[in-house]
């Protein structure tokens, strides 16, 4: 998750992050990017613009009938239903523009009794796509114009108090009905977002424990073969630097060499088949804990190595799996390392520990004599050795000592 190009499921994230709403996003956040083009309307836009249209005009129609009962010069009206009637058509710019619309609509309802239809679908509209504070002035103005409007064009048969309390209620109910169903889009807005967030989150942990597995597997797969490879790059070495050995040395260096080979291409099978398996878990054979020592020092020493164990651990069958595990891996790299670079020496393996005073391993060998064939290797096993221990809640160190040869030591908690 480090470094400065994002990982492919990041980059996910982000386009859906900020692609996720599209034209309802721009329209219930009015400060958002504007500059874009305006997606077009779905077949379920049109419905809705078409009946909202038609609902402006019913009402236009109900208020236009009751033109003729009121005592008004026949210009006036004529130009009320044509502001009504283009009213109605302007309508069809309320996705675009809600707020000038709304504005507009305000002072041309106050004049334009046919015009209501309009005010009521373009009230309602501000209230769905734009924040309260834009309801809260345009519907404030329209409260305060109310009762001016029904004292100027009163409605003969209904009593001035109840038509004023009547437009209040209306335009009360438009305004509620309006931000709820705002609310309601909002709502639906952050499920879904969160669900998509929650989904490529879960993807994000999923190729992380993916990628932890890997990299367990690939310090698994290096500390169970460099331990093979070792002996054959040893006894391969051995043969060449002395081709006149008596036979018998080379019959059982040729034995080594395939018994090593034919372990770590087992090895090999095994952990393929857990990486192809994709579970970190499922092992072929069971894992070494601390009581297979003996049989790694065993097997050391039948590959020539003068190995020395001094074990001394206190109810040795109580060490924890992982704890022994860490342990064999430790002692396992310790003796792969003074075989590649000092052939020939005795190695001190010491184990000890208590439960409550922790495990200690510690594998130690002097300095080899004579020429020390060069053997190549990563300088990577050390490493992950210290990785491991750490893991555990333990420590690892290594380094030369004061006779000159090499130690790596290890504490690892045991409670």
């Amino acid at each position: 998750m480090s470094g400065d190009k994002p990982e492919p499921a990041q980059q996910a994230f982000v386009r859906q992050r900020w692609l996720l709403p599209s034209a309802l996003v721009k329209e219930l956040d009015p400060d958002g990017e504007r500059s874009g083009r305006r997606p077009r309307r779905t077949a379920r836009d049109w419905v809705v613009d078409f009946c909202c249209f038609l609902l402006a005009v019913l009402i236009g129609l109900t208020s236009a009938e009751t033109l003729l009962d009121e005592d008004i010069p026949k210009s006036l009206a004529t130009v009320d239903q044509l502001l009504g009637a283009l009213s109605c058509g302007a309508v069809w710019l309320r996705r675009r523009w809600p707020v000038g619309l709304a504005v507009v609509m305000v002072p041309v309802s106050f004049v334009s009794n046919t015009a209501g239809g309009a005010f009521v679908v373009a009230l309602f509209t501000l209230a769905v796509h734009r924040p309260f504070r834009y309801v809260a002035w345009v519907g404030g103005v329209s409260l305060l114009l109310n009762p001016l409007f029904y004292w100027l064009r009163p409605d003969p048969g209904t009593p001035y108090l109840l038509a004023v309390a009547l437009g209040l209620v209306l335009t009360g109910g438009v305004v509620g009905w309006g931000m709820f169903v705002r609310s309601k889009r909002q709502l639906m807005l952050s499920l879904r977002d969160r669900a998509r967030r929650a989904e490529t989150e879960a993807r994000l942990r999923a190729e992380q424990a993916q990628r932890l597995a890997r990299e367990a597997i690939a310090r698994e797969m290096h500390d169970v073969l460099a331990h093979r490879l070792t002996l054959l790059s040893v006894h391969a070495g051995a043969l060449e630097f002395r081709p006149d050995a008596p036979r018998e040395e080379i019959v059982r260096a040729a034995g080594v060499i395939r018994e090593s080979a034919h372990e770590a291409l087992q090895d090999l099978r095994e952990i393929i088949g857990v990486l192809r398996a994709g579970d970190p878990d499922d092992a072929g054979r069971p894992q070494p804990t601390l009581a297979a020592l003996e049989a790694l020092v065993t097997e050391s020493r039948e590959a020539g190595m003068k190995v020395t164990l001094d074990q001394r651990v206190t109810e040795p069958a109580g060490v924890p799996a992982s704890v022994g595990r860490t342990a064999y891996r430790i002692a396992q790299e310790g003796l792969t390392n003074a075989r590649k670079h000092a052939p020939g020496t005795e190695v001190t393996l010491t184990v000890t520990g208590a439960p409550g005073e922790g495990l200690s391993v510690a594998v130690r060998n002097p300095v080899p004599e004579g020429e020390v064939p060069h053997v190549p290797g990563s300088g990577q096993g050390l490493i992950g050795l210290t990785e491991r221990a750490t893991l555990t809640g333990g420590r690892l160190e290594h380094g030369p000592v004061a006779d000159g040869g090499f130690e790596v030591r290890a504490w690892l908690p045991w409670g």
